[in-house]
């Protein structure tokens, strides 16, 4: 991938090098990281070279025009020494997003009331190019402002979401239809604004293949937490008799409880809770009334799957791990993963481990990891 902004845009740190090079650089530097853990071979995921990026945010630089009474807008990203640098494309970013880049920009300068004091555009995109725009403001949108958007809907056949400090307007909708074919089977989502989605979808659908193919079909229950929106819950009720996934949020929530009615399952249940509040509700220390209609004594779980936040697990989650047979761990912090498996390969071993090059480019690489319980204790 070329791009006229390497070595300015802070976006690519290893803009220096080819996809290549730059995968083999982060493939080498994670294998010394856990050279003293694993010596098993990594599977390795590759991303596409450019225009991987289905969801992308954008400061908005503007300057005003005095002969021509009008704002001058271009995007902008911080450059290597955190200062704005005006950009007018970005090759990471999915086409969709790329070519609407600066048609909506266009639209924008056309008038005062949809210029004025917008500080950012996010960009959320489905493998269907069905396209969710937010618009960020520093100031009060009135009706005028909606007038003028949903003709730019209309015209760029677009969805838009206005938001400000307390506002948030949308348009037709806050979400987008999303279709991933997974091991040859189809599976819908719908993703909502400001909800955590994955961003590189190539990358997503073969992350999701890998944990399936390295699991064998269970007739026992699977745990999972910090479910999202239910991107891996949802394939993953395939392998398992049932499902009860945890998450704190509630917007992912929503969402889950979406994709699950989309996909006609029935096998799982979503409860809003963190990991620590979950340990105490199976431990018995606490009783919730978000799970009055859940009997956790009617789950015979023998997988755990967790995808926790950069911090990776809490000590009291790590030991919940440890009573599972089998652990899945996805992670996108190879340090905390590398914490969190020297207290797990106390009590098991890891039979497969792979490298998702999520976001091309950059330093960052993420982790899934595969764990199966020793017969004894080491």
């Amino acid at each position: 991938m070329n791009c006229k902004y390497f070595g300015s845009c802070a976006s690519c740190t290893l803009y220096d090098k080819n996809y290549d090079e730059q995968l083999n650089y982060k493939i080498q530097r994670e294998k010394n990281r856990f050279s003293n853990l694993t010596t098993c071979d990594f599977d390795i995921i590759k991303s596409t070279p450019k225009n991987f990026r289905n969801r992308a945010e954008f400061r908005v630089w503007w300057e005003k025009d005095e002969q021509k009474n009008k704002d001058i807008l271009t995007y902008a990203m911080n450059d290597f020494n955190k200062e704005i640098l005006k950009i007018d494309s970005c090759e990471i970013v999915n086409e969709d997003i790329k070519n609407l880049m600066p048609k909506l920009l266009t639209e924008l300068e056309k008038s005062m009331i949809l210029s004025f004091r917008l500080f950012a555009i996010e960009f959320l995109v489905s493998s269907t190019s069905d396209m969710l725009v937010t618009l960020i403001y520093h100031k009060k949108l009135e009706d005028e402002w909606i007038n003028l958007a949903k003709q730019i809907e209309q015209k760029l056949n677009i969805k838009i979401i206005g938001r400000s400090r307390k506002q948030k307007i949308v348009l037709s909708s806050d979400f987008i239809n999303e279709s991933l074919n997974i091991n040859n089977q189809e599976f819908k989502f719908a993703y909502e604004e400001n909800g955590f989605t994955q961003p590189n979808t190539s990358v997503n659908i073969k992350m999701i293949e890998w944990v399936l193919n390295n699991i064998e079909k269970s007739n026992k229950d699977l745990c999972e937490l910090y479910c999202g929106g239910g991107n891996f819950t949802i394939p993953l009720s395939k392998k398992f008799n049932k499902v009860l996934a945890t998450e704190i949020s509630k917007t992912s929530i929503k969402s889950a409880l979406r994709n699950c009615a989309l996909n006609n399952i029935e096998n799982i249940d979503f409860i809003r809770m963190s990991s620590e509040e979950f340990v105490e509700a199976l431990n018995e220390v606490r009783v919730f009334n978000r799970l009055k209609n859940i009997d956790l004594k009617s789950y015979d779980f023998d997988t755990i799957f967790m995808d926790p936040p950069r911090s990776g697990l809490d000590d009291t989650t790590r030991a919940l791990a440890k009573n599972f047979e089998n652990i899945i761990y996805i992670s996108c912090n190879p340090e905390t993963l590398h914490r969190d498996l020297e207290e797990l390969l106390k009590t098991h071993k890891i039979v497969r481990f792979a490298l998702f090059d999520q976001f091309a480019y950059s330093e960052h690489i993420e982790c899934g990891v595969i764990l199966e319980k020793y017969s004894f204790v080491v």
